[in-house]
C-alpha cells in the first residue's frame, strides 16, 4: 500500500505502524471500496460537469468516486441515526433533519468544482433520491467596490477577501433547518459578487460547500470565548491537493484557453488580456500565480490540509492517484 509522507508529500513506503492519521489508498486499491455501487453518470453527463482543461472520464468515476460516494453514503446514515438518537436523549420533537454539510477545499484551478459537481449529482441519485445543493464561496467575497477600498484586488481569494460572518450566519441557519436561505451569487464573467442575486437553498438533506479556503481557522482567543470556523458546521471535509508544479502549470493553461474563449467577452473583466500578444498574456499569467495565487496556496491554503478528513491527491494528468482517509 502506497504512502504519502505528509512532510515532505513524497511516496514512502513505511513497515510497521506510522504516526499519520490518515490511512493512504493508491487509486487502484481505492476502487475496489466501490463494492456494486452503480454507475448513474453518462459520458456526456460527465462532460457537462467538469470544469476546462479537467479530464475527469468516466474511468475516474468508477475508479475514485462511486466509492467515495458509498464511504459518504454510510457517514450520511450514521449522522442521521445520531441525529434520531440525540432528538430521543434530549426529547425535542424536530420533524426535519439537520443537513448534512460536506466541505471541499483545495488551490485555485486543482479541480474543486469539478469534484463538487460530480458528487452533487452522484449523492443525489442514490436509491434515497436525497435533496442536493452545492454553493461555492465566490458569492461571500467582498464586492470589487469594497475591495478597490479596503486595497485587498490584489488579495482577492486570500481570507480577509471574505464575508466570513456571512458565511457562519449561512452555514448556522443551514444547520439549523431554516427554510430558504440564500446564498450570494457570483459572476465570473464580471468578476465580481451580483448586487441583490441569490441562490435559495431550502432545507436540503446534503450540501456541497465548495471554496479554497473553507478548512480556513482563525486565531483564538486568550479569554476562552468560542470562536466559531467555517468547518465547524461540516460533518465531513475533502482537501483537493496536488503538486505545486502542476497546479502552476494548470492555471496558466486555463487561462490561456481563457483567453480564446471566455475572456473574448465585451464584458468579461478580463477582456482586455484576449488582444494582448500570446507572450504577454502568459506573462501575465505567471504574475497572477506568483504574487497572488502562490502565496495564497502557500499561506492559507496548504496549511488547511491536514485538517480534511479525506484528501484526494492528482497526478500530473489531474488524475487523482492516491486517496487518504482519516483514520477513526
Amino acid at each position: 500500500m502506497s504512502h504519502i509522507d505528509p512532510a515532505s508529500d513524497t511516496l514512502d513506503h513505511f513497515r510497521g505502524d506510522d504516526f499519520s492519521p490518515y490511512r493512504f489508498f493508491s487509486a487502484e486499491d481505492w476502487a475496489r471500496f466501490r463494492a456494486d455501487t452503480p454507475l448513474t453518470l453518462t459520458e456526456e453527463e460527465v462532460r457537462r460537469l467538469r470544469s476546462l482543461n479537467d479530464p475527469v472520464d468516466l474511468g475516474e468515476i468508477r475508479r475514485i468516486y462511486l466509492a467515495l460516494s458509498r464511504l459518504l453514503s454510510t457517514h450520511v446514515e450514521s449522522s442521521q441515526l445520531l441525529f434520531n438518537q440525540r432528538k430521543s436523549f434530549l426529547n425535542i420533537d424536530q420533524a426535519w433533519k439537520t443537513p448534512f454539510i460536506i466541505g471541499i477545499a483545495g488551490s485555485v484551478a486543482v479541480g474543486k468544482s469539478t469534484t463538487a459537481r460530480v458528487l452533487a449529482e452522484l449523492l443525489a441519485r442514490w436509491p434515497s433520491s436525497p435533496k442536493v445543493d452545492l454553493v461555492t464561496t465566490d458569492g461571500f467575497l467582498y464586492p470589487n467596490e469594497i475591495l478597490l477600498r479596503e486595497n485587498l484586488m490584489e488579495r482577492k481569494g486570500f481570507p480577509e477577501s471574505y464575508d466570513v460572518s456571512a458565511v457562519l450566519r449561512f452555514l448556522s441557519d443551514i444547520k439549523a433547518g431554516q427554510p430558504n436561505v440564500k446564498a450570494p451569487k457570483y459572476s465570473h464573467l464580471t468578476y465580481d459578487v451580483l448586487p441583490d442575486e441569490f441562490t435559495v437553498i431550502d432545507r436540503p438533506d446534503i450540501l456541497i460547500f465548495e471554496g479554497i479556503n473553507v478548512l480556513q481557522v482563525r486565531d483564538l482567543p486568550e479569554d476562552g470565548k468560542i470562536v466559531p470556523f467555517v468547518s465547524d458546521f461540516f460533518d465531513f471535509s475533502i482537501y483537493i491537493d496536488a503538486d505545486e508544479e502542476d497546479i502552476h502549470r494548470w492555471y496558466v493553461e486555463r487561462f490561456m484557453r481563457l483567453r480564446e474563449t471566455a475572456f473574448r467577452n465585451p464584458e468579461s473583466f478580463f477582456n482586455r488580456y484576449a488582444s494582448i500578444a500570446e507572450e504577454a498574456a502568459r506573462a501575465k499569467a505567471e504574475d497572477l500565480w506568483a504574487n497572488i495565487n502562490l502565496k495564497n496556496l502557500k499561506r492559507n491554503i496548504l496549511p488547511t490540509r491536514p485538517r480534511a478528513d479525506l484528501i484526494l491527491r492528482k497526478g500530473p494528468d489531474h488524475l487523482i492517484e492516491q486517496v487518504a482517509l482519516r483514520k477513526l
